[in-house]
């Protein structure tokens, strides 16, 4: 017998617009929870206003990914979300395409993703599950299940179990991804990742770029702070890096926000 599910909260109501997915209103995704992400795959300190903005930057994504299902959902005048409503919203929006390493553990995207090579032309199985008491973003996504009840709820929005199970998976893949950028920014000293890109006509000779760096970039190219703690800046940057377009503008916004008398 399937189990019952997820019933929206008296005070939820749909809200659908990418817009309203701010973030700025206490993130079910806790503090705590972050540092035990981040402890996972850094030993690095994490400071109390990068798990803020961390948890912030995660509910903003998994409020834009259930905006994205709910519409989804009302075009067949459903109030429920099913999984491939969540396949539908990240089809038509690749700015919510996040994750990534949980569409080949999830049998909702079993045939969807295509066959995966690695560097040596090897055709990567997806991974088992396992017993395995080593720490990884799909053994512990388990742990994001009561905020994903909550961010569900909050957006007025019901679900079945499977949906639950993958938007628990893509919150513990995206913030475990998030936490690996961020110790990278402090490694490095800043944020290095971005370039420039010239097209042409084949055979055409161009002039070298001229680097143009947007002013968030550039802000953040160059970090301040010691090198054992992951400061706020450090996981903007890490966002700059995971997220594009719309939905990086949005998360950036509402981090800052959500830190903004906690620097």
């Amino acid at each position: 017998m399937p189990a019952d599910p997820i019933r929206p909260g008296r005070s939820g109501s749909a809200r659908t617009g990418s817009s309203s997915a701010t973030g700025v209103d206490a993130p079910p995704f806790s503090t705590s929870l972050v540092k035990r992400v981040f402890r996972d795959v850094t030993p690095l300190h994490v400071s109390r206003p990068a798990a803020r903005a961390a948890a912030t930057v995660t509910r903003t994504v998994l409020a834009d990914i259930i905006d994205g299902a709910l519409r989804a959902a009302a075009e067949e005048e459903r109030k429920k979300l099913f999984p491939k409503d969540f396949v539908k919203a990240i089809d038509r929006d690749v700015e919510l395409e996040v994750g990534g390493a949980w569409y080949h553990h999830s049998p909702t995207f079993k045939g969807l993703t295509g066959t995966v090579y690695d560097a040596q032309g090897v055709v990567v199985r997806a991974p088992k599950r396992s017993r395995s008491r080593k720490p990884s973003a799909v053994v512990g996504a388990h742990r994001f299940e009561a905020a994903i009840r909550k961010l569900l709820r909050d957006r007025g929005a019901a679900a079945v179990p499977a949906m639950v199970r993958d938007l628990d998976g893509i919150a513990s893949v995206f913030l475990t991804d998030l936490a690996r950028d961020a110790a990278m920014v402090v490694r490095e000293g800043g944020l290095k990742r971005f370039g420039t890109v010239t097209l042409a006509a084949h055979g055409e000779l161009t002039d070298p770029p001229v680097p143009s760096v947007p002013k968030p970039v550039a802000a953040l190219s160059t970090r301040t702070g010691d090198g054992r703690t992951i400061g706020r800046d450090d996981v903007l940057a890490a966002t700059m890096i995971q997220l594009f377009g719309g939905v990086r503008q949005r998360a950036l916004a509402a981090a800052r926000e959500a830190t903004r008398t906690a620097q």
